[in-house]
């Protein structure tokens, strides 16, 4: 399996990401970018979430996007998530239209950003599926969070840098889900990812439910690497859609359970 790491030339987290990852493994320079093994590293020079279609230009079986995180309360964070929009393509990618999720190196890149942080104050989260770009191979973000500082803190870049190659070296097998409601930093999926065998490929908050249908569910569970079984639910976090969101999946014939169950 071939692994192929993007940061771009305007993104500071990116950067100190890139910076780690040639100062702590023996990446070696091949044309434009750098190769370790079966792992490229590129830098390109469009924001991380406007490289649509770089899986036409690049050969590599799943994509790592290493960007920063934004976010107006500054909260220190180290986040994941897969790409792909809901609705409109307000920050890149297409409309409605979402990457292959690849649900257990998810789960697998927050188990071990929470394990590689875990004596730092950062807010170790995955976050619900969101922005550009759009591309057909399987892909996901690693973010640093949430202010320039943050972004070029040299110890953000190293944790950032060495999970990602352990998680390509992990070859994680999970039961894949997808995630149905909370918020956009999905605190029960964080649960479900930290305490069960679940892995969840696509998460959809609940401010983004009001966009689904049963069309847009049954799309979404075409767009993991794995198959989906199950679809959890934070029932409380589905607010005024849950009588939709469970009409949809009964009409689509989809097994679906409560995430507070599945972590009793």
């Amino acid at each position: 399996m071939k692994f192929c790491i993007i940061v771009s030339k305007k993104d500071l987290a990116g950067l100190n990401i890139k910076k780690n990852l040639l100062k702590f493994f023996e990446f070696k320079k091949k044309e434009n970018f750098y190769i370790l093994d079966n792992i490229q590293l590129h830098t390109v020079e469009e924001e991380s979430f406007n490289c649509n279609n770089i899986d036409q230009k690049i050969n590599a079986d799943l994509f790592i996007f290493a960007t920063r995180h934004q976010s107006s309360k500054g909260v220190h964070s180290l986040s994941i998530h897969a790409p792909g929009n809901w609705s409109n393509a307000d920050l890149g990618g297409l409309p409605s239209k979402l990457c292959i999720a690849p649900a257990s190196y998810i789960k697998q890149g927050l188990i071990t950003l929470n394990k590689l942080a875990s004596h730092l104050n950062y807010e170790i989260t995955v976050e619900q599926t969101h922005h550009g770009p759009y591309i057909e191979k399987p892909c996901f973000f690693i973010e640093i969070g949430s202010n320039k500082k943050q972004w070029q803190d040299s110890k953000s870049g190293e944790i950032i840098a060495k999970a990602i190659i352990e998680i390509i070296k992990s070859k994680p097998n999970y039961k894949s889900t997808i995630f149905l409601g909370g918020g956009h930093y999905n605190h029960q999926a964080n649960k479900i990812l930290l305490n069960t065998n679940y892995a969840i490929g696509h998460i959809c908050a609940k401010h983004s439910l009001v966009d689904m249908n049963e069309e847009m569910l049954d799309y979404t569970i075409t767009r993991t690497s794995e198959k989906i079984n199950l679809v959890i639910l934070d029932w409380k976090g589905l607010g005024k859609n849950k009588s939709k969101i469970i009409e949809i999946l009964e009409k689509l014939n989809l097994k679906y359970e409560r995430s507070k169950r599945l972590l009793n």
